[in-house]
C-alpha cells in the first residue's frame, strides 16, 4: 500500500463548539452516524454536521476516546453501525486493511468542490478519505520559569534535561517535566517521536520486519526513562487530559504536547491566565545530535462506511462537507490546525507550524505499522517502570508484533 499524503499545515487553538442550528445541506435523506474522537476541533466538525438533520436526514454522533477500539468491530457489521469514521494517520490503516471504507473520488467529484488537493488522502489512487486538520506534538515551556533558572529555550531533549536539574536544583519546581506515558497509545506515540528523532527506522527497508531492536531504539528508551526521573512518581498515568491540570496548576514547565490542545494552554481567559500568558509554543525537540524534530506529523479526517446504503453513504458525506465548509476555518481559526481552504493561522499554530517547518515527518501509513504501534505501547511499561532492560522491553514488542503481524497475514 502506498500513501500520497501530502500535507499542509496551520494551527490549532480553542473556542466553545458552534450552537446548534438546522441548515439547508441539499440532503434530500439519509442516516449519518458519526463515530470519532472527543476533543474540542471534532466537536466543532460533528456540530457542523449535526446542522444537516432534518425532517428526512438523522444525524447522530458517537465522540469517546475509545473510538480506535470501536471503529473495526462498528463497520464490519452489515449494515455498518456508524457511516462516518472521523480517522487518523494510524486509525484509517486497520479500516483499509479490512476493506471497510469506500472509495470516495465520485462523492469528491460531485460534493467536493471546495476541497483542497492536500486534503485528498489517496491509498493506491483512489481517494480514500478526507483529511481536514493537521496535527503534532511539539514543545511548551514556561519562559518565566525558564527566565528565574537563567535557562534559554530549549531545542533539544539534551537541553531539556540539563535544564529540568537546573529547575529542581534551585528549588523552582520539584517535577518539571511532563510526557504522555500512559500505556497504550500514549507511550507508543512517544517512542515513535522519539526513535524517528534519533534516525530509527521501524521495519526492514521493503519488508514488513519489524526493525527497532537497535542502538537507536536503546537510545530513545533510555532518553525516555531520563525524563521520566524529572516527573511526578505516577508518570504512568499521565496522558494530555491530565496533564492539562498540571500545567495551569504551574507544576510542570517543561512539556512537549499536541497541538491540537495547546490553544486551551495559552488561553488567557481561561483557568489560569498567568500560565497562559508565560505559555511559549515552540518546534519539538531534536535528540542525540539530530537535526529532524522527534515528533510525527498526523492528519485527522474523515472515512465513509462500506458496508451501508449509497443513499447513506451520500448523505454522510454531504454532511461532513458541510461540517468541514470553508465558513468554520475563518469561524473557528483557532480551534485547530485546520487544513481547509481559507484558514489563517493563529498563535496556537506556531509549534505546528515550526515543527513542520523542521522537517517532522508524517506517522507511517504502513498496512503493518498500526501492529507494531500496539505491541510498542503495550510493552514498554516494565522498562519505564525499572523491570527490565531497554532491550528486552523492545525485544518483547517484536516478538508481540510478529505474532499479530502472522496472524493478521503480514508475515509468514
Amino acid at each position: 500500500m502506498k500513501s500520497l499524503l501530502r500535507m499542509t499545515a496551520a494551527a490549532g487553538a480553542l473556542l466553545a463548539a458552534p450552537s446548534f442550528a438546522f441548515a439547508d445541506c441539499g440532503i434530500e435523506s439519509g442516516s449519518v452516524r458519526i463515530l470519532s474522537n472527543d476533543f474540542e476541533a471534532l466537536h466543532v466538525v460533528a456540530s457542523g454536521a449535526e446542522e444537516c438533520a432534518s425532517a428526512t436526514v438523522e444525524v447522530t454522533k458517537n465522540q469517546t476516546t475509545e473510538h480506535k477500539n470501536i471503529q473495526v468491530a462498528a463497520l464490519t457489521t452489515n449494515p455498518a453501525t456508524y457511516t462516518v469514521a472521523v480517522v487518523a494517520n494510524n486509525s484509517v490503516v486497520p479500516l483499509l486493511n479490512d476493506g471497510l471504507i469506500r472509495p470516495l473520488d465520485d462523492l469528491v467529484e460531485k460534493y467536493g468542490q471546495s476541497l483542497e488537493p492536500t486534503q485528498l488522502i489517496r491509498i493506491d489512487g483512489k481517494v480514500m478519505a478526507i483529511a481536514f486538520m493537521a496535527n503534532a506534538q511539539h514543545l511548551h515551556y514556561r519562559k518565566d520559569l525558564l527566565e528565574e533558572a537563567g535557562l534559554e529555550p530549549p531545542t533539544s531533549y539534551e537541553d531539556i534535561l540539563a535544564g529540568a536539574a537546573i529547575l529542581r536544583e534551585k528549588g523552582i519546581l520539584a517535577t518539571p517535566l511532563a510526557a504522555n506515558f500512559k500505556p497504550g497509545f500514549d507511550l507508543a506515540e512517544e517512542f515513535v517521536n522519539m526513535y524517528l528523532g534519533y534516525g530509527g527506522e521501524f521495519f526492514e527497508p521493503g519488508t514488513p520486519n519489524a526493525s527497532i531492536v537497535n542502538e537507536k531504539g536503546v537510545a530513545a528508551l533510555e532518553t525516555m526513562k531520563a525524563m521520566s526521573g524529572f516527573m511526578g512518581p505516577d508518570f504512568m498515568t499521565f496522558d494530555t487530559n491530565a496533564i492539562k491540570p498540571m500545567w495551569e496548576a504551574s507544576e510542570v514547565a517543561i512539556l512537549n504536547g499536541w497541538g491540537s490542545r495547546a490553544s486551551a494552554l495559552i488561553d488567557t481567559e481561561g483557568p489560569a491566565p498567568e500560565v497562559a500568558a508565560n505559555t511559549v509554543l515552540a518546534a519539538a525537540p531534536t535528540v542525540g545530535g539530530g537535526t529532524t524534530p522527534a515528533a510525527t506529523l498526523w492528519w485527522d479526517g474523515f472515512a465513509i462506511a462500506k458496508n451501508i446504503s449509497d443513499e447513506d453513504a451520500e448523505a454522510s458525506f454531504q454532511a461532513m462537507m458541510h461540517g468541514i465548509r470553508p465558513e468554520v476555518a475563518q469561524e473557528y481559526a483557532p480551534v485547530a490546525v485546520w487544513l481547509i481552504k481559507g484558514y489563517e493561522p493563529t498563535p496556537a499554530a506556531v509549534g505546528v507550524i515550526e515543527t513542520l517547518k523542521a522537517g517532522a515527518k508524517p506517522f507511517p501509513m504502513l498496512p503493518y505499522m498500526g501492529v507494531l504501534f500496539t505491541a510498542i505501547g503495550e510493552n514498554l511499561a516494565e522498562f519505564m517502570q525499572g523491570q527490565e532492560s531497554a532491550e528486552q522491553a523492545l525485544e518483547d514488542a517484536t516478538q508481540a508484533y510478529n505474532t499479530a503481524a502472522r496472524e493478521a497475514g503480514f508475515l509468514n
